[in-house]
């Protein structure tokens, strides 16, 4: 297929690579990171089923037939891929890429369940599409390096938009000329603000849903023979000047390799419940905690860091040292290191409103600054460091030049499994074993439609 010019364009070259997905013919690696892709995502939700966000959102959605994880009540399918998205990505403890960043599972997966439980998928079709999904997803951020956070967006909730489609498409076996359209129209419904920054607000919580059920309508319409722009990444306004007007796109990288390497690969899970930039930075305070370092007597408490971060991870100063709510002090190095110092360690239950308010993390906190390291290789990959200076000269200093959970540290699958089943106790299901089975069923690509269902009885 190609445009009226005679050559393809990116979303025509992108529809004829997902025509040849199969689940078998894809690598062991790639089947197997899916997999734990889909464990993770499905343990978040029931994780966060009884949070206020995660209410407000049911209250919002329209009734129908398809599963909410965690939930016995079900929801229209934009409903369950809305609420499923939001709990997914509530506590910022869901899977990330380095070199986006972006957050695949909790876009993906949503969309496809749904999608899953509307056309009555097979399992391998159903992974085959989280693939697809989380492939270009992973490839679109490689080719936008901080473009699209500089120009104000979220990533994920922008091209998580494509890449959700994209995967609906592939899932369905969808030809060319649809999946093509149905990419032309997500252009038109990605979207996501990142205002949220500044007073710890929700939205970012449902950006992922938003775009998952925004993957199920831009699907819908070119199924129905509506037609999207053929250059909807390319064109003269399409979304690599929309979102990413600062930067020439790296095109190539979307391209290297397609079909032959999957970089989703090398995404990575997260061991801890906040902003993905800062999980290197608590590593260092926990390292420093281990090691026994005094918390009296400190001037000072630096921490080198990537320029591109910046905005968004420490600034404006006076308030990542003291998070306005605890949604807030999730995206705030200096609490997160503060914390690392105090407590030596960052989860579920230390990111709450009583922890933002305890006067000593709080005073801790107050000292941590920051200073840019001009060599850093952010977004190649997130590092942290941490450097405290006490008042009689003394220095105590810890770097990482790498996340753990990701490439250079992956999380073992006893880990990640270990992660599921401490997410579904903390999210009070005494069925997280069962759960963790009928996860595995499914992302081995056994089973049918009807397997999604049991994710509702936790």
């Amino acid at each position: 297929m190609r445009d009226h010019q005679g050559e393809p364009t990116i979303s025509q070259r992108l529809a004829a690579w997902g025509q040849g997905l199969e689940f078998r013919d894809l690598p062991e690696s790639t089947r197997a990171k899916a997999r734990d892709i889909l464990v993770d995502i499905v343990g978040l939700c029931v994780a966060a089923r009884h949070t206020d966000y995660v209410a407000a959102t049911f209250r919002a959605i329209e009734p129908g037939r398809h599963t909410v994880i965690g939930r016995k009540a079900t929801a229209s399918a934009s409903g369950a891929a809305l609420a499923n998205g939001t709990a997914a990505h509530g506590e910022d403890f869901d899977d990330t890429f380095e070199g986006g960043p972006v957050h695949s599972g909790v876009v993906i997966v949503p969309a496809l369940l749904a999608a899953a439980e509307t056309f009555d998928l097979p399992s391998d079709r159903t992974m085959t599409g989280i693939v697809a999904g989380t492939e270009l997803l992973c490839r679109l951020a490689l080719t936008l390096p901080k473009g699209v956070h500089k120009a104000g967006f979220h990533p994920t909730a922008v091209l998580g938009t494509f890449a959700a489609t994209f995967g609906i498409c592939v899932a369905m076996r969808e030809s060319e000329e649809v999946t093509a359209n149905a990419l032309g129209i997500a252009g038109s419904m990605a979207s996501g603000i990142i205002e949220y920054l500044g007073d710890g607000s929700w939205t970012k919580r449902m950006h992922p849903g938003w775009s998952a059920q925004s993957a199920l309508r831009a699907h819908a319409l070119a199924r129905g023979g509506f037609i999207g722009p053929r250059a909807v990444f390319e064109g003269t306004h399409g979304a690599f000047s929309a979102f990413a007007p600062s930067i020439e796109p790296r095109t190539h990288r979307l391209f290297l390799g397609l079909g032959k390497e999957f970089v989703s690969d090398n995404i990575t899970f997260k061991p801890y419940p906040c902003g993905t930039m800062v999980q290197p930075y608590i590593d260092c305070a926990v390292a420093l905690r281990r090691r026994g370092v005094e918390l009296e007597g400190i001037r000072s408490i630096t921490c080198k860091t990537a320029e591109g971060i910046v905005h968004r991870l420490w600034e404006p100063l006076d308030i990542k040292r003291r998070p306005p709510s605890s949604y807030a002090a999730k995206f705030s190095v200096p609490f997160g290191v503060a914390l690392g110092l105090q407590r030596g360690r960052a989860g579920l239950n230390d990111f709450t409103n009583e922890t933002i308010a305890d006067p000593e993390l709080c005073a801790l906190a107050q000292k941590v600054g920051f200073e840019i390291d001009p060599e850093n290789p952010y977004p190649a990959a997130f590092t942290g460091h941490v450097r405290i200076e006490y008042r009689d000269g003394r220095l105590e200093e810890v770097e990482r030049d790498h996340m753990r959970g990701g490439a250079a540290e992956p999380l073992t699958r006893t880990e990640i499994d270990g992660k599921f089943l401490a997410n579904t106790a903390f999210g009070g299901s005494e069925s997280g074993e069962a759960l963790l089975a009928l996860c595995h069923r499914i992302g081995a690509g056994q089973g049918g439609a009807d397997l999604i269902t049991g994710l509702g009885e936790a």
